[in-house]
């Protein structure tokens, strides 16, 4: 029976993978920052077969009260095998271009945060000798790009951290994955038109779980945006500034 820790549960992706928990018996620690959809996600779960839900709301830009849900998460469940980090924020772009204090709180929310969260939850991990470690970074992260790279930029950031934290956690057993979705049909992008590359939240958090199962290292979902963004990352920087992505 899996112990799972998830921060950012009602979003659309996170809620998605656990019900995949949910539905194998697992227990669940639920983290967000709204206590009445909390409330909603947990009661779906425990109808989904859930061995256990327990709740926690938090705002993660709250860091001092970090390690008090750390503590709950574990002294519910007991030590924890699994977390998967899934909170964030959509910016809009051109208001962040103009507007400092949005781009840093954008920032704050979608890297600083992660950062905190990471920091403890790896020396604990790390002490163990076990865990694994999920969270999710983005496309946006792979390289700046003017429609969203003030989004993208802190997911790069994240990307990165992570990438370091594989590397240093490799050898103690634990295991970390950096999942990079594409365009979804959340709640987030609602705003968006939709096309052709947007994915449902089922199928990615599919993608999701079976990673954290198979102990994937990098995650692209679905799985063609690895491609696309192998040709964008590779276009010459002289021709990429002259284009509009």
């Amino acid at each position: 029976m899996t112990k799972v820790l998830i921060i950012g549960a009602t979003s659309a992706i996170a809620h998605e993978v656990a019900k995949h928990f949910a539905a194998a018996g697992d227990r669940l620690f639920l983290v967000a920052r709204n206590g009445e959809k909390l409330a909603a996600v947990a009661d779906d779960l425990k109808v989904r077969g859930a061995s256990q839900v327990g709740t926690f709301v938090l705002d993660v830009n709250d860091f001092e009260r970090h390690g008090e849900m750390l503590r709950a998460a574990e002294e519910t469940l007991g030590p924890v095998d699994v977390v998967l980090i899934a909170h964030g924020v959509l910016p809009d772009q051109k208001a962040a271009e103009q507007d400092v204090d949005l781009a840093l709180e954008s920032f704050k929310t979608n890297a600083l945060s992660v950062i905190a969260l990471l920091t403890p939850i790896a020396n604990t991990f790390e002490t163990r000798g076990r865990g694994t470690i999920a969270v999710i970074s983005s496309v946006a992260g792979d390289r700046g790009r003017q429609s969203n790279y003030v989004y993208g930029a802190a997911k790069a950031a994240v990307t990165a951290f992570l990438s370091g934290l594989r590397n240093r956690l490799y050898r103690a057993g634990v295991q970390v994955i950096t999942i990079k979705p594409g365009m979804v049909d959340t709640p987030m992008t609602a705003h968006m038109r939709k096309g052709p590359l947007f994915a449902s939240p089922e199928k990615v958090g599919e993608d999701i779980y079976n990673a954290i199962l198979k102990g994937k290292d990098v995650v692209y979902t679905p799985w063609y945006w690895r491609l696309i963004m192998k040709v964008i990352v590779h276009i010459p920087e002289g021709v990429f500034k002259r284009l509009k992505l």
